[in-house]
Formats: structure tokens, C-alpha cells, sequence
């Protein structure tokens, strides 16, 4: 059985309302049919696979966690504790949106680097050692934080991208249809391509991406051939040694084919390019190239191209 539970925390240095987050976190569950249960709704974890990894997930803007919600009860399923959380603030000046939360001083030409560029994920690794501590807590004991992976989608594969060399319990990182090129208009060079520096990642992106094609504007690169999730694997993923780093290329999958149900009043979804594939069975790729990932088999499926360094 797969189960989550809600919890919230506050964004240090943010100003109310938009100082909070609201975690959801997916886990095996373990039920003995008690009463506790019965009137709560809350099972305790299946200690069986413990210590679990665990997946902190970034959504794209104005892209609700429910459309990752099958990606994360597939995790589950694989005794991966998946965490993702709701984020209301500004997307844009002035434009209110649903956000991974990112800090816009910390990814100009003479800050990037000198630490994280997304203030939520000390928040939530701090909320999840109170979970996994507390004997209270259905998580207690069950979760192990110094095996954590970043992923995301889009702007939340951006974030997940730039950050996790700046937390030692983070070991990898995945992302689909998010990259690392750099916005002029925070005062980069055209053509720059940010570091995701040296642990194992995996880049996925699909051939029918319409975002990221009419997004290119953003980094004076429009017109050009190369696509900017290639051009950051080629450029900006330099893993060390024993790590690993992977460019997956889904044949007919779009931007937001890891969306599921996707909410079509937010984000720029009409950007996007019909997929020429059944989404479901994009869906199961993605999935089983993330568990692949994460449980460190090789990346073997059909209908894509794929490069590792």
C-alpha cells in the first residue's frame, strides 16, 4: 500500500503569505488493520526496505504536484520515499504562481556558485530529519537522508540541476525537459550554459519539446540547432570519477508529457507540441528510466537515444 502524508515549513526570508511550504510525501505503507488507523488514515511505513532512498521532486511552474503524483507512487512502489510540495509566490515580478522557489540573486554572472539557487531544500531536508526522528512520526527511522536525489521537471529540472552540488547528502540528480542555460536577462552571455557540477545525472527530454524550443529567446539562442538539454549535458556535465552522467532523448514525447493529468488554465502548455506516442507509454518510460537511475542499472529502452559519459 502507498501512502503519504502532508507536513508544512516556512521558507526562511520570505514574507507571509508566501513564506510556506506544504510537503507531500509518498512511502510504502505497512497497515495492521487497527483502529488508530481506521479513524486517522494514518499507516506507519514499511520498515522492510529501511533505510530508503529518498527523492525530493521540483514541478515546473504552475504545474501542480498532482500531475507527478503517478511518478511518485511508482517510486513508492520501488521503496523510494518521494517528497514534493506546493509553492505559492511570485514566478515572475509581479506574477503569482505556483514555483519550485528559486532566488534569483543567487543565479547572476558573479553569484552563481556561491550557493544553493533554491531556498527550499534545506527546509525540507530539516522537515524530513524531524519526521525520520520522530517516534511519533509513520516515517521514523525509515528514511535515509544521506541518499537523497534531486529531480524535476522543466524549471523544477533547472533547480534540481543547479543545486544539488551544494548539499553533501545529495548523491544525483535527474531531469526532464530542464537544463541549464542562462537567462540574458539576469546579465549572461548569450550561449552560456550554467555547472551542475560532478555528481551522476540523468537528462531526459523529449524530441517534441514546444517550451523549450520557444523559450530559447530567453538565452539568445533562437534560431540554433542544438537543443539546450543536449547543449547542458555536453557542456555542463563533467561527473567525477565513478559518477556517471546520462542524455536521454525520448522519440515523440513533448514538454509536458511527464504531466499527468495535466491542469490546461496554468502554465504555457500551448506551447507545446502534439506527442506522435500513447502518453502512458512515455509515462512508463520515464519511470523506468528514473528507477533504472537511481538503483544504478543501465538505461536500456526503446524509442529513445541515449549518451553517457
Amino acid at each position: 500500500m502507498i501512502r503519504a502524508l502532508f507536513h508544512a515549513t516556512t521558507l526562511p526570508n520570505a514574507s507571509a503569505p508566501y513564506n510556506v511550504l506544504h510537503l507531500k510525501v509518498y512511502y510504502p505503507a505497512a497497515p495492521t488493520n487497527s483502529d488508530a488507523e481506521r479513524m486517522s488514515g494514518v499507516i506507519s511505513a514499511d520498515k522492510t526496505s529501511a533505510p530508503m532512498p529518498v527523492v525530493i521532486f521540483f514541478n515546473g511552474i504552475n504545474v501542480g504536484i498532482e500531475s507527478y503524483h503517478w511518478l511518485a507512487v511508482k517510486l513508492a512502489e520501488a521503496n523510494i520515499v518521494t517528497v514534493m510540495y506546493t509553492h505559492v509566490a511570485e514566478t515572475l515580478p509581479g506574477v503569482i504562481g505556483l514555483t519550485p522557489a528559486i532566488d534569483l540573486s543567487k543565479v547572476k554572472p558573479d553569484t552563481y556558485g556561491s550557493g544553493a539557487t533554491c531556498p527550499a531544500i534545506q527546509p525540507i531536508l530539516d522537515s524530513l530529519m524531524q519526521l525520520n526522528s520522530d517516534e511519533k512520526s509513520p516515517l521514523c527511522g525509515v528514511m535515509d537522508l544521506n541518499n537523497v536525489i534531486l529531480g524535476g521537471h522543466s524549471a523544477g529540472g533547472t533547480v534540481a540541476l543547479q543545486n544539488a552540488q551544494f548539499f553533501a547528502q545529495v548523491k544525483a540528480v535527474f531531469a526532464y525537459a530542464g537544463h541549464t542555460m542562462a537567462s540574458t536577462m539576469l546579465g549572461f552571455a548569450t550561449n552560456t550554459v550554467l555547472s551542475v557540477g560532478s555528481k551522476s545525472v540523468m537528462l531526459m527530454r523529449g524530441d517534441k519539446d514546444g517550451v523549450i524550443a520557444a523559450s530559447r529567446v530567453r538565452y539568445g539562442t533562437e534560431g540554433q540547432s542544438q537543443d539546450p538539454v543536449e547543449k547542458t549535458f555536453d557542456e555542463a556535465c563533467q561527473p567525477s570519477a565513478g559518477e556517471e552522467a546520462w542524455d536521454v532523448l525520448l522519440q515523440g514525447a513533448n514538454h509536458f508529457a511527464i504531466a499527468h493529468p495535466l491542469d490546461e488554465t496554468t502554465g504555457r502548455f500551448f506551447l507545446d507540441m502534439e506527442m506522435i506516442r500513447p502518453a502512458e507509454q512515455v509515462r512508463e518510460q520515464i519511470a523506468g528510466l528514473v528507477l533504472a537511475f537511481i538503483k544504478k542499472s543501465e538505461l536500456r529502452t526503446e524509442q529513445t537515444v541515449i549518451r553517457k559519459k
